[in-house]
């Protein structure tokens, strides 16, 4: 049943981050326990992995040089955390991640993305980082350049006195003198009226760029999505950019200006050095679903490729040189971390090769129904925390009873052992279900505090109980 009860006040946590540099291994579990519940050991492995990292960029170069990263495969069923751990962890370090998925690579010669871009979109994904570090750095100095930008479309500066119009006596200020003071304090005046936003919807005439480019597109062995991208940039010389004057709002014209000014400030080519290198020392690109590559090839089907596919993965594990747009890339101290359910397959089945650059191994366990009321609750990004926050939107106060979490838990539990096991994202099908009608009626539950116990579980979750067909129904 649900149950009305008055409001309590909440606090405010605080949540301090601590340096990265700073953090032991045992700091760097600490931490992923925060979101992810359970699986001690492989939280272990890939803290040491990352902290072998801070201490190899502290020994001289020739030494750091040799040292190779330990790549980790992780085994265990799905949705137990093997990929918000790898998440979790680059976060935490500010790490370029990527998260690919082996079945979606085939072998060379056979229709399917090449498993160079993997490495592709690691240095992508760090430009996007040292960009964004960099326009932090840069923000204050380009909000004000803006900001006189658009004073001067708002109040066009003066003509320079010309020399008839300047001559006058020495025992005064002259006309011209006086016009600036004029035009100074009313400048001042825009910029407060600014900046308290009472210019906002004053419409301005701003002058845009726009690139006229042809649409093209281009098939090569480097795989479409680079070859278009380096067309265009050539191109883009030729073609020029044209400008035209567009009318918009003082707010619209104060963030385009904001971003053509960052634009100038930030050296791109130092970005591309900076971000090039950290992903090459500092990324990590997490490799999922192993498992369906696992295997020799029967000589027909989909099988075919398979090993063909490990194949290709072993050089860039290994250590080699992909061509990217921003340059080549090495790819020797990139962190790799594969995962897989391995229900069919076992990890001897992958090539040896592989194998042997896979060299720590984790199993991660199946989650209890103890676990699944520690995700419900304990973690930082719990679901019923989630679920809170998004109904106190409406001005709904909702509160879960322990027994209800319990009944939760319980039910997940049970329908994982009758149905595919897919781990702690069968809890979102369940918690959407239980709060189906809470949500639907949260705009005229306004100023309400609603509690969840078992009875309103149980009843809520009695269709899906008499159901025959769970893996029908919850999949």
């Amino acid at each position: 049943m649900v149950i009305y009860l008055p409001g309590e006040p909440r606090q405010a946590e605080a949540d301090p981050t601590p340096s990265f540099d700073e953090l032991t291994p045992r700091e760097i579990v600490v931490e992923l326990d925060k979101y992810i519940v359970g699986q001690a050991a492989a939280k272990r492995a890939v803290a040491i992995a990352l902290r072998n990292r801070v201490r190899r960029q502290k020994l001289p170069p020739e030494l750091a040089e040799e040292i190779l990263p330990k790549n980790i495969l992780m085994i265990g069923p799905t949705g137990v955390g093997k990929t918000e751990i790898a998440r979790r962890l680059a976060r935490l370090a500010g790490c370029p991640f990527v998260k690919v998925e082996a079945s979606k690579y085939t072998e060379v010669g056979y229709v399917g993305r090449d498993v160079e871009s993997m490495v592709r979109d690691l240095v992508e994904t760090s430009i996007d980082m040292v960009r964004e570090e960099k326009l932090d750095e840069v923000a204050e100095r380009a909000e004000q350049a803006a900001e006189e930008r658009l004073l001067d479309l708002l109040l066009p500066p003066s003509p320079p006195a010309t020399e008839n119009s300047s001559s006058g006596t020495s025992s005064g200020p002259t006309h011209a003198e006086n016009t600036r003071r004029d035009s100074d304090r009313t400048r001042d005046k825009l910029r407060v009226q600014l900046r308290e936003g009472k210019l906002d919807g004053r419409m301005v005439e701003v002058e845009v760029r726009e690139r006229a480019m042809p649409a093209l597109e281009i098939v090569s062995n480097q795989g479409i999505e680079e070859m278009d991208i380096n067309v265009k940039d050539m191109l883009s010389g030729f073609f020029g950019q044209q400008k035209k004057k567009r009318k918009m709002t003082v707010s619209e014209a104060l963030d385009y200006l904001i971003q053509e000014e960052e634009n100038k400030l930030i050296d791109m080519d130092q970005v591309t050095r900076i971000a090039t290198e950290r992903a090459e020392q500092m990324g990590i690109i997490f490799i999922d679903e192993i498992d369906k590559i696992a295997g020799r090839e029967s000589g027909h089907g989909p099988d075919v490729s398979r090993e063909g596919v490990q194949r290709d993965i072993l050089p860039i594990v290994e250590g080699t040189t992909v061509n990217t747009r921003y340059g080549m890339v090495r790819t020797d101290h990139i962190l790799f971390i594969a995962a897989g359910a391995f229900h069919i397959s076992k990890p001897s089945d992958l090539i040896p090769e592989l194998q042997g650059r896979l060299p720590l191994r984790v199993e991660l366990s199946a989650l209890t129904e103890d676990d699944f009321v520690r995700i419900l609750t304990e973690p930082k990004n719990a679901l019923i925390k989630q679920y809170v926050a998004l109904l106190e939107t409406e001005g709904v106060k909702l509160a879960f009873s322990e027994d209800a979490i319990a009944s939760l838990a319980r039910f997940a539990v049970m329908v994982n052992e009758q149905t595919e096991n897919i781990g702690a994202r069968r809890l979102h099908t369940i918690l959407e279900r239980v709060l189906d009608e809470i949500s639907f009626e949260a705009p005229e539950l306004k100023k309400k505090n609603v509690k969840v116990d078992a009875v309103y579980v149980a009843k809520q979750l009695a269709d899906i109980a008499k159901n025959q067909d769970l893996s029908r129904y919850m999949l």
